[in-house]
């Protein structure tokens, strides 16, 4: 074949020949809170359709709003013993009718309520064995959490089937596989991408799979950690060479801004995946912040963009940006922290410490969110999440009760009801005057900062203050560096 007769396939990484269209694939990603009901799956299918229009389409579904939280409220009443579970079972099962009876007209129902009960009795079954020997362990909870996945899968199946469309639904099990490493899961990245490829590469029509679920080597199933709807559009993305990524909200977009706190936040056009990232990290509503790392390694541009109006842009998360004219990107901060100060002067000098207090959070399963460090050595500021504190606090107590009795340590400060606030953006690096002007802002307006940490990557600078300052606080910085007209130093 003559190279003037070809061209090549920069995603695929393959040669096509003059005149052949290369299929672009999107992989969809619908997560619970754009699932609300009957008409939530309406409006997925719509946008589902239009883009399988015009490219190959990988869907990921996620269980309906509000069937995840049920679904732990009833493991909790299994385990304490409590037939109440079946209340909540049957609210599940509620939603789900009145999906069908809003989707499909009287004589099409009974083909997805039986299959809907047949899941629901399996559940109901599963809750009685709980209840029987009140204990519900990890393995356990996953499978019932995975329900509420394939229960959502199931009425987007049929719904489009009834539209004319062909589907397949893909069990995410069998594609995604895990490791256990001590206690937490952890992705099988070379397995995973081999087994997506080939399950997908044979499919035909619109592909669907329960987002979230994965199963470990001996087939037991497993759910990733936070949204994991988000994990699974990106692994897939990832392992297919996807074109892009779309995660369908009930926002427009991200935000600069918490809108709860700053009504003139605005969506944010473009970020970095490393300030997609960071924004995650602290609270924004985006991916989990694993999420981004499929994609991420292998330049998948991620759109987040909304359910409600899927006309509007919403934010595209890549690493082809073009120079922004603001200081800082956004804002986020995350509420419902604690944090401990653990200061002494036999701390001084002293090799290890440091590393004691952390290996001993670790061992208590407490999860560090910032850390802040005098130069004098005379005190480690720690911050973690408010309902890990009585956790922390005993971890530490027996770690360095030798240290606090010999008074080399003194007894550890305490402080709850606090928040963690970032300003995050690339325009961020090398630009002096940051700092100044945020600490200024903030005490002009009052509020006291108890902690402050920044990296050498000087993309995030994060500090701690009371949770009352929060919402003044966010209105202060973003008036400071995000409203029209505050541009790049």
């Amino acid at each position: 074949m003559p190279l003037s007769d070809c061209r090549f396939c920069l995603r695929s990484g393959r040669t096509l020949r003059r005149g052949e269209k290369r299929t672009f694939m999107k992989i969809l990603n619908f997560g619970n809170d754009s699932l609300a009901g009957g008409e939530g799956i309406e409006r997925a299918v719509r946008i589902i359709s239009a883009s399988f229009a015009e490219e190959r389409v990988v869907v990921i579904i996620s269980a309906l709003n509000g069937v995840a939280e049920a679904l732990v409220s009833a493991s909790e009443k299994a385990v304490a013993g409590e037939s109440a579970y079946l209340e909540e079972v049957n609210r599940i099962r509620e939603k789900h009718v009145e999906a069908v009876q809003y989707l499909l007209p009287p004589k099409e129902r009974a083909g997805v309520i039986t299959p809907v009960q047949i899941m629901l009795n399996d559940l109901e079954d599963l809750f009685h064995g709980v209840q029987l020997i009140r204990e519900c362990s990890g393995r356990t909870l996953d499978l019932v959490l995975s329900f509420g996945t394939r229960l959502g899968c199931l009425l987007i199946d049929r719904y489009l089937n009834r539209s004319g469309l062909e589907t397949v639904t893909c069990d995410a099990g069998e594609m995604i596989k895990t490791n256990d490493f001590n206690g937490s899961i952890r992705i099988d990245f070379k397995a995973s991408y081999e087994r997506i490829r080939k399950i997908l590469k044979s499919t035909r029509g619109i592909a669907l799979v329960a987002g979230g679920i994965a199963s470990a080597r001996d087939g037991v199933i497993t759910i990733l950690k936070g949204d994991g709807s988000d994990y699974t559009a990106s692994l897939i993305g990832a392992a297919m060479e996807a074109d892009s990524i779309e995660i369908r909200t009930d926002a427009e977009g991200v935000m600069s801004a918490d809108p709860v706190y700053v009504p003139e936040a605005f969506v944010i056009p473009a970020l970095s995946y490393q300030e997609a990232m960071e924004l995650s990290y602290f609270g924004a509503r985006l991916l989990h912040p694993q999420g981004f790392i499929p994609a991420m390694e292998k330049n998948i541009p991620i759109r987040i963009c909304s359910v409600f109006k899927p006309e509007l842009p919403g934010t595209l998360i890549s690493n082809r940006l073009k120079k922004q004219d603001r200081l800082i990107t956004g804002i986020a901060s995350v509420d419902q922290v604690a944090l401990v100060n653990v200061e002494g002067g036999g701390m001084i000098g002293t090799p290890g410490i440091a590393a004691r207090i952390f290996t001993a959070l670790a061992r208590a399963r407490v999860n560090i969110m910032m850390i802040s460090q005098a130069s004098s050595e005379h005190s480690i500021c720690l911050v973690f999440r408010q309902n890990e504190a009585d956790k922390a606090r005993e971890a530490l107590q027996w770690e360095l009760s030798q240290e606090i009795e010999a008074r080399r340590i003194q007894n550890f400060d305490l402080m709850m009801d606090l928040a963690v606030v970032a300003i995050i953006g690339e325009n961020m690096q090398g630009t002096p005057g940051i700092s100044g002007r945020l600490f200024s802002s903030l005490g002009s307006a009052r509020i006291n900062v108890l902690a402050i940490a920044q990296g050498s990557s000087e993309r995030n600078i994060s500090f701690v203050i009371e949770k009352k300052d929060q919402g003044r606080a966010l209105q202060t910085i973003h008036q400071a560096f995000l409203d029209t007209g505050k541009r790049a130093i």
